[in-house]
């Protein structure tokens, strides 16, 4: 699809539907394969990457720490504006902005997923962490580049198609980055199954290359705010080099920060205190998941088989489910809806604790935590997409997707440290109740900052 094709779609009524036919649109097709290489390395360096690390008898403590190698994720805004604004040479004038910084991120994933591959935590632990940090910048320039495209890619009316294909194919990587390797490091060894994740990321690479660069539809109070940015230059003594850079520190740092605080005024900030908190509980319990399920003494294959393999299909049935009912209802009660039962979830697995290594309370924990986190995901998308403006997209979504996670991962360092010293069931019930700050911020936002009455500037 040209971007001719891309500003014809952007002109067309919101209202129009097109039923099933939006899954047919190029680029919904091409979020399912940009959404797989999203999800790939999210476990490699989290939940896959402690249970490798466990498997080999790194203490819990130690594990928990390195959990802080995903705070990458957390932190993306702070180059987040270099995405929006800084070309890569050769390969921006080639791919495009967005394309360019993908396939550089995919690259660097690769890379570091090889050296993790063939280096021994058990005898450089230390080198596979360096390596796993890159990974994790790798990843997270990645998402920032990915959901900015996802944005300015399609209309207003299809981005629900957009979100529903990415999270189909990012949730299929998080099967092959948990089940599958967990898989092949039970039949060969864990060098065989990050290798063969490092191979998968061509994936991604190969959907890059083959996929249209969108075009951006930048609104009249956006340019009227950067106009003011070049008044100011105009009236500053900088001049040359100074002046440039100057500007392109104002038009990418401040700019984006600027015009989403000018248009949400005061509830900007309880926005953003509700973004920080709403995923607490589910990182809480994700750092540990799989160490906890090894612990309790269930084997690499059950974890595969009903952690992960199910998991994908109640995630998606949550996802689906999600969609569904913001489509019904809008995305206020389902976001209340989710702030309750996501920490409530917690609270099965510490039943689980409490009953042992018994199949069926692994099943039914899996059930209820992941469709709630199928629910999460579409309703969080839909709402974190509805607060950007398109002409500063990858700026404000990586301080919404960082918001989300710093709070929660940089807390998950010292879960292991907890769990150690509490036991697993008192870990879990402690961690239900960090939920507990999203579900009053859940209630103040209906009051002044409802989901459903925030419109998003740029493509409608």
């Amino acid at each position: 699809m040209s971007d001719t094709d891309n500003r014809t779609d952007l002109s067309e009524p919101a209202h129009e539907r097109e039923g099933l036919r939006v899954y047919l649109k190029p680029r919904v097709i091409g979020m399912l394969f940009l959404g797989f290489s999203a999800g790939l390395p999210l476990l490699l360096v989290g939940g896959t990457f402690s249970a490798w690390l466990r498997d080999l008898g790194v203490e819990l403590t130690a594990i928990g720490f390195l959990s802080w190698v995903g705070m990458a994720h957390s932190i993306k805004v702070l180059w987040a504006p270099l995405i929006d604004r800084a070309p890569l040479p050769l390969l921006s004038r080639w791919l495009g902005r967005r394309r360019a910084w993908m396939l550089l991120a995919q690259l660097v994933i690769s890379v570091a997923l090889l050296g993790m591959a063939f280096t021994d935590p058990r005898e450089n632990l230390t080198l596979v962490a360096l390596w796993a940090v890159l990974a994790a910048f790798g990843s997270a320039t990645q998402d920032v580049a990915i959901d900015a495209y996802r944005v300015e890619a399609e209309a207003k009316h299809r981005q629900g198609a957009m979100a529903a294909t990415y999270v189909t194919g990012y949730r299929v990587a998080i099967l092959a980055a948990g089940a599958g390797a967990l898989h092949l490091a039970s039949l060969d060894s864990w060098t065989l199954a990050y290798a063969a994740m490092a191979v998968l990321m061509g994936v991604g690479v190969l959907t890059t290359l083959v996929i249209a660069e969108p075009s951006v539809h930048v609104t009249q109070s956006t340019v009227h705010l950067e106009h003011r940015v070049s008044e100011y230059l105009a009236r500053t003594r900088h001049a040359g080099w100074r002046r440039d850079l100057t500007a392109w520190f104002i038009g990418a740092m401040v700019c984006p920060f600027a015009e989403f605080f000018q248009r949400y005024g005061k509830a900007a900030l309880l926005i953003l205190a509700f973004i920080a908190t709403f995923r607490i509980s589910d990182i809480f319990m994700g750092v540990m998941a799989n160490p906890f399920y090894l612990d309790l003494g269930f084997s690499k294959a059950e974890i595969a088989n009903i952690a992960a393999a199910f998991g994908l299909g109640m995630t998606l049935l949550g996802a689906g489910l999600g969609g569904l009912l913001v489509a019904r209802f809008g995305i206020a009660p389902i976001l209340l809806l989710t702030a309750f039962m996501a920490p409530a979830t917690n609270l099965t697995f510490a039943w689980l604790a409490h009953i042992g290594p018994e199949q069926h309370g692994l099943v039914l924990a899996i059930i209820a935590d992941n469709i709630t986190g199928g629910l999460a995901i579409s309703v969080f998308i839909a709402y974190l997409s509805s607060l950007t403006n398109t002409a500063y997209t990858a700026t404000q979504y990586a301080l919404f997707s960082s918001i989300m996670t710093l709070p929660g991962q940089f807390a998950a360092g010292f879960t292991g440290m907890l769990a150690a010293n509490t036991g697993w069931v008192t870990f879990f019930m402690l961690t239900a109740l960090t939920g507990l700050p999203a579900i009053i911020l859940a209630f103040m936002l209906l009051r002044v900052a409802h989901p459903d009455r925030l419109r998003r500037p740029g493509i409608d």
